[in-house]
């Protein structure tokens, strides 16, 4: 099972400090509201992309999700349309959440 924490701080700040294109190719930012574990905040509008704690101003995609259904993200990035369809991963853009798998995988 993957770790919020460990994600957040320290495995997607690397990913994008390895693949400063991925900022360049997104060009917006997300907001993730993780029930049961906190709130981060992924800027893409800087290359090569920023990871804070704490809610944005004018996100371009709010992530909301149960911690346990994160982290079943997390450990298999092709379930995104399954917990999507089933309610328990919801997004505020959807064209913007199709590229999430490009960050989380």
């Amino acid at each position: 099972m993957a770790d919020l924490q460990n994600f957040f701080s320290t495995y997607l700040p690397k990913k994008l400090q390895d693949h400063p294109e991925l900022s360049e190719e997104i060009n917006d930012s997300y907001q993730f509201d993780i029930e049961g574990a906190g709130q981060w905040c992924v800027d893409l509008t800087k290359t090569p992309g920023e990871v804070s704690e704490g809610p944005m101003e004018e996100p371009g995609c709010v992530v909301t999700a149960e911690a346990e259904d994160f982290e079943t993200l997390l450990d298999n990035p092709a379930s995104g349309m399954m917990l999507f369809t089933m309610g328990k991963l919801k997004v505020t853009n959807v064209g913007l959440a199709l590229s999430l798998q490009k960050i989380l995988g």
